[in-house]
């Protein structure tokens, strides 16, 4: 094996404790992230702000690995508090108009990808909902919905709930010959699976790091793309969002060019450290070496529930980092509280358990999931 992935292990202490399939809800952090926190708050408890200029640079660092891990440019990457943060930046700041529509599953979708659509109703734009017999959004589906009107199409680059994986690459030719706009929420692929911006024609994509990206909540980040950015104003802004941001001697109002004009405030130094250390570790790693493990493992999964007569989803053509399952004549949630007692991280989403296992989880950890649902008696 080309990459030690279970030399990794030793820097989640938590895998210790648990047998840890819940990545797709929140990811234990590293004990790097940890570090790269408590090295900025020693900074400050010890010296103030006298190395603000270099925490500003470590920002910037940031901002490039995760323009890196997605194929952007830094440029086109702003830091958010989090996937909704993001979201809502792009369905407040586009240019409405009455009449105006979005394609999105909100039947299937995420709350954080529906929401901020709907909101926009009293802007008189109208929500056109893509059907999704099959528990994913398929280019097949969006083409049958777009009109005239549909300005943007909102869908998660995988399914929470059913993991489903959506054709990025086919849905973004589709978009681009509509002329139409394409909004992803990321945040089940970001650090599960290559993303690539580019390549999948994606004007939007918002993430944030407590999934599978091992960082922690309330810090993530906002592609805009590039040729896309003047469309969009910024629904808040701030001393940071400008040209001339650290001259506090004038008023110069000129918004910046790029997509930190949607920081409109003092940054939040404790989840970029935190997200950038997690962020080099997973570009370390590596992101094919990563997805690739993650497919080894849920296949390994796929196999043993299958062989207890559970009912296993998605397909292998339709999966990334989650593997949802029923299992035969029990309870699901007899079972979830069976797997929690044997302290087994995972999530029960829309009646089935969800398990998400990322690159540093072993074989022999999925064995024991086969194990002890295996072992489970109803009663």
């Amino acid at each position: 094996m080309s990459h030690p992935f279970e030399s990794y292990r030793a820097e989640f202490p938590v895998l210790g404790e648990q047998l840890y399939l819940n990545h797709a809800g929140v990811a234990p952090t590293s004990l790097r992230a940890a570090s790269a926190v408590k090295g900025w708050m020693d900074d400050l408890v010890h010296h103030g702000i006298l190395h603000e200029r270099g925490w500003e640079a470590h920002s910037e660092h940031v901002r490039g690995l995760a323009a890196r891990i997605i194929g952007a440019s830094p440029e086109e990457v702003a830091f958010v508090r989090n996937t909704s943060h993001g979201l809502g930046l792009v369905a407040e700041g586009l240019d409405w108009k009455p009449g105006d529509e979005v394609a999105v599953a909100t039947s299937l979708e995420y709350p954080s990808n529906v929401y901020p659509w709907l909101h926009l109703k009293d802007r008189g734009v109208e929500v056109r909902e893509i059907a999704t017999p099959n528990g994913g959004v398929t280019p097949e589906a969006v083409a049958a919905v777009l009109t005239p009107r549909t300005k943007l199409v909102a869908v998660s680059s995988v399914q929470f709930a059913t993991g489903h994986r959506t054709d990025l690459d086919a849905l973004g030719v589709l978009c681009e010959r509509a002329g139409v706009l394409l909004c992803v929420d990321g945040i089940q692929s970001v650090g599960c699976i290559p993303v690539d911006v580019k390549k999948s024609r994606i004007h939007f994509l918002s993430a944030d790091s407590h999934k599978w990206m091992l960082g922690i909540s309330g810090i993530g980040f906002l592609y805009v793309a590039k040729d896309v950015l003047p469309r969009v104003r910024p629904a808040l802004v701030g001393w940071r969002s400008t040209t001339d941001a650290w001259n506090f001697n004038r008023s110069h109002f000129e918004l910046r060019p790029d997509a930190a004009k949607f920081e409109e405030g003092s940054a939040a130094y404790p989840g970029i450290y935190a997200m950038g250390a997690a962020l080099e570790l997973l570009l370390e790693v590596g992101t094919d070496a990563i997805g690739a493990r993650i497919g080894e493992l849920l296949a390994r999964l796929d196999s043993g529930l299958r062989d207890l007569g559970c009912e296993v989803g998605p397909s292998p053509e339709d999966r990334a980092g989650i593997l949802t399952f029923l299992p035969p004549g029990a309870s699901v949630r007899a079972l979830s509280a069976f797997l929690s007692e044997r302290k087994v991280a995972h999530s029960v989403r829309r009646g089935r358990i969800r398990l998400s296992p990322h690159f540093y989880n072993t074989h022999a950890e999925m064995d024991r999931l086969v194990e002890l649902v295996r072992a489970y008696r109803p009663g």
